[in-house]
Protein backbone atom coordinates (compact mmCIF):
# COMPACT_ATOMS: atom_id res chain seq x y z
CA UNK A 1 0.00 0.00 0.00
CA UNK A 2 1.07 3.27 -1.02
CA UNK A 3 1.60 5.98 1.76
CA UNK A 4 0.62 9.27 1.69
CA UNK A 5 3.71 10.84 2.75
CA UNK A 6 5.51 8.93 -0.41
CA UNK A 7 2.41 10.66 -3.02
CA UNK A 8 2.99 14.05 -1.48
CA UNK A 9 6.66 13.47 -1.90
CA UNK A 10 6.53 12.76 -5.83
CA UNK A 11 4.67 15.35 -6.48
CA UNK A 12 6.74 17.35 -4.36
CA UNK A 13 9.50 16.40 -6.03
CA UNK A 14 7.96 17.07 -9.34
CA UNK A 15 7.09 20.72 -8.41
CA UNK A 16 9.90 21.08 -7.45
CA UNK A 17 11.45 20.16 -11.17
CA UNK A 18 9.09 22.51 -13.34
CA UNK A 19 10.23 26.32 -13.04
CA UNK A 20 7.18 28.12 -13.82
CA UNK A 21 5.36 26.71 -11.11
CA UNK A 22 8.36 28.49 -8.56
CA UNK A 23 7.60 26.29 -5.39
CA UNK A 24 10.06 28.56 -3.19
CA UNK A 25 8.67 32.08 -4.50
CA UNK A 26 4.99 30.62 -4.04
CA UNK A 27 4.94 27.74 -1.57
CA UNK A 28 1.74 25.28 -2.41
CA UNK A 29 0.55 22.80 -0.12
CA UNK A 30 -0.20 19.23 -0.83
CA UNK A 31 -2.45 16.72 1.51
CA UNK A 32 -3.62 12.98 0.10
CA UNK A 33 -6.43 10.68 1.36
CA UNK A 34 -8.54 8.40 -0.18
CA UNK A 35 -7.02 8.54 -3.43
CA UNK A 36 -7.64 12.30 -3.94
CA UNK A 37 -4.91 14.84 -3.61
CA UNK A 38 -5.61 18.53 -2.59
CA UNK A 39 -3.58 21.14 -3.60
CA UNK A 40 -3.46 24.58 -1.96
CA UNK A 41 -2.02 28.03 -1.93
CA UNK A 42 -0.78 31.22 -4.42
CA UNK A 43 0.46 30.72 -7.25
CA UNK A 44 2.34 33.57 -9.45
CA UNK A 45 0.05 33.00 -13.22
CA UNK A 46 -2.70 30.78 -14.76
CA UNK A 47 0.56 28.56 -16.24
CA UNK A 48 1.58 27.91 -12.41
CA UNK A 49 -1.66 26.74 -11.57
CA UNK A 50 -2.57 24.72 -14.44
CA UNK A 51 0.88 23.30 -14.55
CA UNK A 52 0.91 22.58 -10.71
CA UNK A 53 -3.12 20.58 -11.53
CA UNK A 54 -1.42 18.74 -13.97
CA UNK A 55 1.71 17.59 -12.37
CA UNK A 56 -0.21 16.54 -9.32
CA UNK A 57 -2.91 14.30 -11.09
CA UNK A 58 0.26 11.96 -12.33
CA UNK A 59 0.82 9.58 -9.88
CA UNK A 60 -0.87 6.28 -10.41
CA UNK A 61 -2.66 6.12 -6.57
CA UNK A 62 -4.46 10.25 -7.89
CA UNK A 63 -7.86 9.83 -9.08
CA UNK A 64 -9.07 13.08 -7.92
CA UNK A 65 -7.99 16.74 -7.10
CA UNK A 66 -9.75 19.34 -4.58
CA UNK A 67 -8.12 22.74 -6.45
CA UNK A 68 -7.55 25.25 -3.88
CA UNK A 69 -4.64 27.14 -5.63
CA UNK A 70 -5.30 30.64 -5.91
CA UNK A 71 -3.68 32.83 -8.66
CA UNK A 72 -1.96 36.26 -7.31
CA UNK A 73 -3.77 38.98 -8.55
CA UNK A 74 -2.30 41.60 -10.79
CA UNK A 75 -4.50 44.42 -8.92
CA UNK A 76 -6.31 43.89 -4.97
CA UNK A 77 -9.76 44.22 -5.81
CA UNK A 78 -13.21 43.75 -3.51
CA UNK A 79 -15.35 40.90 -4.85
CA UNK A 80 -18.32 43.42 -6.10
CA UNK A 81 -15.77 45.58 -8.00
CA UNK A 82 -14.90 42.06 -9.58
CA UNK A 83 -18.40 41.20 -10.12
CA UNK A 84 -19.20 44.47 -11.37
CA UNK A 85 -16.73 44.48 -13.86
CA UNK A 86 -16.35 40.97 -15.23
CA UNK A 87 -20.65 42.20 -15.99
CA UNK A 88 -19.22 44.93 -17.57
CA UNK A 89 -16.89 43.03 -20.06
CA UNK A 90 -19.53 40.29 -20.99
CA UNK A 91 -22.29 42.76 -21.51
CA UNK A 92 -19.79 44.93 -23.85
CA UNK A 93 -18.76 41.85 -25.40
CA UNK A 94 -20.10 41.77 -29.16
CA UNK A 95 -20.20 37.96 -28.80
CA UNK A 96 -22.33 38.04 -25.92
CA UNK A 97 -25.30 41.05 -26.97
CA UNK A 98 -28.20 38.19 -27.01
CA UNK A 99 -27.03 36.90 -23.78
CA UNK A 100 -28.76 37.83 -20.07
CA UNK A 101 -26.04 39.14 -17.42
CA UNK A 102 -26.67 38.43 -13.66
CA UNK A 103 -25.09 39.06 -11.01
CA UNK A 104 -25.19 36.89 -7.64
CA UNK A 105 -25.51 39.29 -5.09
CA UNK A 106 -25.82 38.13 -1.52
CA UNK A 107 -27.39 34.53 -2.58
CA UNK A 108 -29.70 36.80 -4.99
CA UNK A 109 -29.58 37.36 -8.85
CA UNK A 110 -30.17 40.72 -10.04
CA UNK A 111 -30.12 41.77 -13.71
CA UNK A 112 -27.65 43.37 -14.91
CA UNK A 113 -28.89 43.12 -18.94
CA UNK A 114 -32.02 41.75 -20.26
CA UNK A 115 -34.61 39.42 -18.57
CA UNK A 116 -33.05 35.52 -18.08
CA UNK A 117 -36.40 33.92 -18.02
CA UNK A 118 -36.30 30.08 -17.19
CA UNK A 119 -35.68 28.07 -19.67
CA UNK A 120 -33.33 30.80 -21.46
CA UNK A 121 -30.67 29.62 -23.56
CA UNK A 122 -28.16 32.59 -23.80
CA UNK A 123 -27.50 33.72 -19.88
CA UNK A 124 -24.07 34.02 -17.61
CA UNK A 125 -24.71 34.36 -14.24
CA UNK A 126 -21.43 35.83 -12.24
CA UNK A 127 -20.53 35.08 -8.48
CA UNK A 128 -17.78 37.08 -6.97
CA UNK A 129 -16.28 34.88 -3.31
CA UNK A 130 -13.09 35.68 -1.64
CA UNK A 131 -11.19 37.03 -5.49
CA UNK A 132 -12.84 33.28 -7.17
CA UNK A 133 -15.42 34.37 -10.41
CA UNK A 134 -17.64 31.70 -10.50
CA UNK A 135 -19.77 31.69 -13.66
CA UNK A 136 -22.90 29.72 -14.20
CA UNK A 137 -25.92 29.80 -17.18
CA UNK A 138 -26.12 28.49 -20.62
CA UNK A 139 -24.28 29.29 -23.91
CA UNK A 140 -24.85 28.09 -27.34
CA UNK A 141 -21.04 27.00 -27.64
CA UNK A 142 -18.13 26.08 -26.18
CA UNK A 143 -16.32 29.33 -27.80
CA UNK A 144 -18.82 31.20 -25.95
CA UNK A 145 -18.06 29.40 -22.66
CA UNK A 146 -14.59 29.78 -23.18
CA UNK A 147 -14.71 33.60 -24.36
CA UNK A 148 -16.40 34.29 -21.15
CA UNK A 149 -14.03 32.46 -18.80
CA UNK A 150 -10.81 34.62 -20.76
CA UNK A 151 -13.00 37.78 -19.63
CA UNK A 152 -13.75 36.91 -16.41
CA UNK A 153 -9.76 36.02 -16.10
CA UNK A 154 -8.81 39.52 -17.67
CA UNK A 155 -10.27 41.32 -14.38
CA UNK A 156 -7.28 42.23 -12.12
CA UNK A 157 -8.39 41.09 -9.08
CA UNK A 158 -9.68 37.92 -9.80
CA UNK A 159 -7.86 35.11 -8.35
CA UNK A 160 -9.29 31.86 -9.91
CA UNK A 161 -12.23 31.42 -12.71
CA UNK A 162 -14.79 28.47 -12.08
CA UNK A 163 -16.53 27.77 -15.22
CA UNK A 164 -19.49 26.20 -14.79
CA UNK A 165 -21.55 27.33 -17.59
CA UNK A 166 -23.26 24.79 -19.87
CA UNK A 167 -23.20 24.25 -23.30
CA UNK A 168 -26.90 24.02 -25.16
CA UNK A 169 -25.17 23.44 -28.64
CA UNK A 170 -24.28 20.18 -30.40
CA UNK A 171 -21.02 21.84 -31.32
CA UNK A 172 -17.87 19.59 -30.78
CA UNK A 173 -15.23 20.10 -29.28
CA UNK A 174 -11.79 19.92 -31.43
CA UNK A 175 -8.59 21.75 -32.00
CA UNK A 176 -9.71 24.16 -35.21
CA UNK A 177 -11.99 25.40 -32.68
CA UNK A 178 -9.87 25.90 -29.74
CA UNK A 179 -7.70 27.82 -32.57
CA UNK A 180 -10.39 29.97 -33.65
CA UNK A 181 -11.03 30.78 -30.06
CA UNK A 182 -7.63 31.43 -29.35
CA UNK A 183 -6.88 34.01 -32.47
CA UNK A 184 -10.34 35.92 -31.61
CA UNK A 185 -8.89 36.28 -27.90
CA UNK A 186 -5.09 37.46 -29.11
CA UNK A 187 -6.98 39.85 -31.42
CA UNK A 188 -8.83 41.74 -28.19
CA UNK A 189 -5.31 42.04 -26.87
CA UNK A 190 -4.50 45.12 -27.07
CA UNK A 191 -0.62 44.23 -26.15
CA UNK A 192 -0.51 41.45 -28.55
CA UNK A 193 -0.56 41.81 -32.56
CA UNK A 194 -2.56 38.41 -33.41
CA UNK A 195 -1.69 39.38 -37.37
CA UNK A 196 2.08 38.08 -36.80
CA UNK A 197 1.24 35.06 -34.50
CA UNK A 198 0.22 31.62 -35.75
CA UNK A 199 -1.65 29.66 -33.33
CA UNK A 200 -1.71 25.10 -33.49
CA UNK A 201 -3.19 23.42 -31.09
CA UNK A 202 -2.89 19.21 -30.64
CA UNK A 203 -4.85 17.82 -27.98
CA UNK A 204 -4.66 20.78 -25.99
CA UNK A 205 -1.51 21.78 -26.18
CA UNK A 206 -1.15 24.79 -28.29
CA UNK A 207 1.97 26.35 -30.12
CA UNK A 208 2.88 29.63 -30.74
CA UNK A 209 5.21 30.96 -33.72
CA UNK A 210 5.74 34.74 -35.39
CA UNK A 211 7.07 37.46 -34.46
CA UNK A 212 6.56 40.37 -31.39
CA UNK A 213 8.31 43.72 -30.99
CA UNK A 214 8.90 43.25 -27.00
CA UNK A 215 9.48 40.43 -24.21
CA UNK A 216 6.70 41.96 -22.81
CA UNK A 217 4.39 41.11 -25.29
CA UNK A 218 5.22 37.79 -25.79
CA UNK A 219 4.76 37.37 -22.48
CA UNK A 220 1.03 38.57 -22.68
CA UNK A 221 0.09 36.36 -25.81
CA UNK A 222 1.40 33.39 -23.88
CA UNK A 223 -0.59 34.02 -21.24
CA UNK A 224 -3.45 34.86 -23.32
CA UNK A 225 -3.47 31.17 -24.45
CA UNK A 226 -3.48 29.75 -21.03
CA UNK A 227 -6.16 31.29 -19.90
CA UNK A 228 -8.31 29.77 -22.40
CA UNK A 229 -10.37 26.39 -21.00
CA UNK A 230 -8.81 23.56 -22.19
CA UNK A 231 -5.54 24.30 -23.00
CA UNK A 232 -2.92 22.23 -20.93
CA UNK A 233 0.66 23.47 -21.90
CA UNK A 234 1.67 26.35 -24.43
CA UNK A 235 4.80 26.08 -27.15
CA UNK A 236 6.07 29.64 -26.98
CA UNK A 237 8.26 30.17 -30.05
CA UNK A 238 7.71 34.20 -30.65
CA UNK A 239 10.78 35.50 -31.57
CA UNK A 240 11.01 38.91 -30.01
CA UNK A 241 12.13 41.32 -32.56
CA UNK A 242 12.76 44.68 -30.86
Amino acid sequence: MIRAEEVVGTIRAALEREARVNLHGHPIELAFADGVVTISGEVGGIAAKKLALEIAARPAPVNGIVDRLRVEPSEPMEDGAIRDHVCNALSSEPAFMQYAVQAVVKQELEEVRGTAQRGLERVIEVEVADGVVVLNGRAESVSHKRLAGVLAWWVPGSRDVVNGIEVWSDTEENDEELVDLIRIVLEKDPLVNASQITVRSKEGVVTLEGTVPTPNNRRAAESDVWYVLGVNEVVNHLVVTG
